[in-house]
């Protein structure tokens, strides 16, 4: 395993880990997702808003229904609870993911979202994908500012170079038109579902890949024996048919016949 990745591990178990800067744009949507601790998985996860963390208030947490532009979801399998923020303002800029400790302090991570009225400095064209295992994918990172490229599965390790890979998937990243960058996943297997994101300098863009099974079609083969023993039942029951017909007939055509002497 790779020195970031068994960092990222070791930090994920003692703190939440999510995305710190993002650029969106007013009136869109955008979730956040904030991987945290096994210690957690039991404990309620909640979205604070505010630039400072003693005077941020709670907005939306996972043991109450949903709030209006807010919603929250626990994935404890994964140990993600993902946030989502609807028609974005201008004042969305400053929160915080956090989980409530019962007798102690609450574990808590900042993240900032940098609202503008124009296309976002670091965008992709769809944050949630789907596709089937062994497929391969592409997205397609925009951006407007300058720094390192990267291609990261939160928690676990990034690529920076133009090739590697995580978790056993083959990513390649490469420039594409102006100003955009491709990265492809290669081969991808249901273990590949998550959260992942690309980076140009601080910004970061978080992108959920659900990778699914390739659906089994029915098998369209007859067995030959299957059909003989059908066609030779047909036959049966048409002979007995006939027979039965041409007794009834003689019968009648009998009877017809001592009516007549």
């Amino acid at each position: 395993m790779q020195t970031n990745a068994v960092f990222a591990l070791v930090a994920g178990i003692h703190s939440i880990t999510t995305v710190s800067e993002v650029s969106v744009k007013a009136g869109s949507s955008i979730s956040i997702p904030c991987l945290y601790g096994l210690q957690y998985i039991s404990h309620v996860k909640y979205l604070c808003k505010g630039f400072y963390w003693h005077s941020c208030s709670y907005i939306v947490k996972t043991n109450q229904q949903n709030s209006g532009r807010f919603s929250i979801s626990d994935d404890n399998t994964r140990r993600i609870f993902t946030v989502t923020i609807n028609d974005l303002a201008d004042e969305d800029t400053d929160y915080w993911c956090a989980v409530e400790i019962n007798g102690g302090a609450d574990v808590k991570e900042y993240f900032h979202l940098s609202v503008t009225g124009d296309t976002p400095h670091l965008y992709v064209d769809h944050q949630e994908i789907t596709r089937l295992n062994g497929d391969n994918l592409t997205i397609n990172c925009y951006y407007t500012n300058t720094g390192e490229t990267k291609w990261c599965r939160l928690g676990i390790s990034c690529v920076t170079r133009s090739s590697g890979s995580i978790d056993g998937t083959k990513v390649t990243i490469s420039e594409g038109a102006h100003s955009v960058f491709n990265v492809t996943m290669s081969g991808l297997r249901t273990e590949s579902s998550g959260w992942y994101w690309c980076a140009k300098g601080d910004l970061k863009m978080p992108v959920h890949v659900t990778v699914t099974e390739t659906p089994t079609t029915s098998n369209a083969y007859t067995d030959p024996k299957s059909l003989i023993i059908s066609l030779s039942l047909l036959i049966s029951i048409v002979m007995v048919a006939l027979l039965i017909w041409f007794m009834l007939r003689r019968h009648s055509k009998s009877k017809s016949e001592v009516w007549s002497i």
